[in-house]
């Protein structure tokens, strides 16, 4: 006989289970294999997954199936902190419907590796983005399964958020880390208990993976909000990050050691070795962007033909052995720490290697250690930290007032430690 108290229990918990799975935080779920490029873009460029509440902008993305496969999207409202806001209906911020199919590909030609490229504009006829906040972008195939998912963050200009990239005052880290100094201020708001409704997000070069939360403003002046940390808004700096530029896949320059040929070019680097221990070496970069690009003549779209090449990375990083993974990572792949991206010790050589499919065209990345769960060990940098690393710094506003349903994204405030002061 099943005791009475179990099975209220049970009933209970069915009754709860909805509300637990809706308070889940939503992660990002990277792409497989043949999902390749995945960019959010706007006027032709690659651009930070942050945009302006009206404002039109593209998800993109190659199947390197090539067989226009159909592909739906859907879009997720949540909370600050990434939970679904469970007290709004999709009714409440999309105007239209989601669960579309993506009705804009074409396919590739000129290429070796074929490939469909796939555009999603937002907003579209069938779909407005009506609220500001965070949103989850999910890809679905054609049996309305999860392909994969991207985060997203759309902002209103209500606020204001003059900001200001300084050295840390901690001895200690002054030589590696960049401080960021902020206000938050408006005349179109009158912040209701601010300590508790207005939450910042603050990001390094559009990362998604070493962004900072939970900061409260340190105190006010009539309605500013003042944010003047010695530790709390600090980010390490990292180094400038590592490139290489193959818009001529059959020719060996701009860091690409030699080509060799396959059913696709395969383009071997220069074996990088760890930076942290060397001085800071100024040369410009793009913080991690890409951009495709090909040299061939004729050509008319370099969307449509410049095509992929297996890329040979390889890094002298014996302290690491045994100690924690290490990942090739950019924008290009969303620094995603996955087996795709990981890279395998050669005990022969002392070198990590690592093969990736990439598009051709110029491409920064960065090599990351981190733990199994993900946790980037951002302190002990392959690369070192200098305070004069070059970096694009964003900060997000968000705010509820205690009447409302949903976390808003108020403001947006950017800085470039490029103006870093003391």
């Amino acid at each position: 006989m099943i005791n009475p108290f179990f099975r209220s229990f049970k009933i209970v918990l069915l009754l709860l289970m909805p509300f637990i799975i809706n308070a889940q935080v939503q992660q990002e779920t990277p792409p497989p294999y043949n999902i390749k490029t995945v960019s959010f873009r706007q006027n032709d460029e690659n651009v930070y997954p942050f945009f302006k509440l009206g404002e039109s902008f593209q998800l993109t993305f190659d199947d390197l199936f090539g067989n226009e496969a159909n592909y739906y999207y859907s879009l997720t409202h949540c909370n600050y902190n990434w939970t679904p806001s469970s007290q709004l209906s999709i009714n409440d911020y999309i105007e239209g419907f989601d669960n579309q199919r993506i009705q804009n590909y074409q396919n590739s030609f000129n290429t070796l590796q074929i490939y469909s490229r796939y555009t999603l504009s937002l907003p579209n006829k069938f779909t407005r983005i009506l609220l500001s906040g965070n949103y989850m972008l999910k890809i679905l195939n054609e049996d309305r399964e999860v392909v994969f998912t991207r985060k997203i963050i759309i902002y209103e200009n209500q606020v204001s958020v003059p900001m200001q990239v300084k050295r840390t005052r901690n001895m200690e880290h002054r030589e590696e880390k960049h401080n960021l100094d902020f206000s938050i201020k408006t005349e179109a708001i009158t912040f209701q208990s601010p300590l508790q409704n207005v939450k910042v997000a603050l990001f390094q070069n559009g990362r998604l993976d070493n962004a900072v939360y939970n900061i409260k403003p340190q105190y006010t002046i009539g309605n500013d909000l003042i944010y003047r940390y010695d530790k709390e808004t600090q980010f390490w700096a990292g180094n400038e990050y590592l490139y290489f530029d193959n818009k001529d896949i059959r020719n060996a320059v701009n860091n690409v050691l030699r080509i060799t040929a396959g059913e696709i070019y395969n383009n071997i680097l220069y074996t990088n070795e760890a930076r942290a221990n060397k001085p800071y070496t100024y040369f410009p970069d793009i913080n991690g962007n890409f951009f495709i690009n090909n040299t061939r003549l004729n050509v008319e779209n370099v969307n449509l033909e410049s095509d992929y090449a297996w890329m040979f990375f390889s890094l002298k990083a014996p302290a690491y052995f045994g100690k924690q993974d290490i990942y090739v990572c950019g924008m290009f792949n969303n620094y995603a720490k996955t087996e795709e991206y990981r890279m395998e010790y050669d005990r022969e050589t002392a070198t990590y290697k690592k093969a990736i499919m990439m598009k051709q065209g110029f491409n920064n990345y960065m090599y990351v250690a981190a733990d199994k769960r993900g946790v980037i060990n951002e302190e002990d940098a392959i690369d070192g930290n200098f305070y004069q690393t070059e970096n694009d710094y964003t900060i997000l506003v968000y705010y509820r007032r205690n009447s409302e349903r949903y976390d808003r994204v108020i403001g947006i405030g950017s800085a470039n430690s490029e103006n870093i002061i003391n």
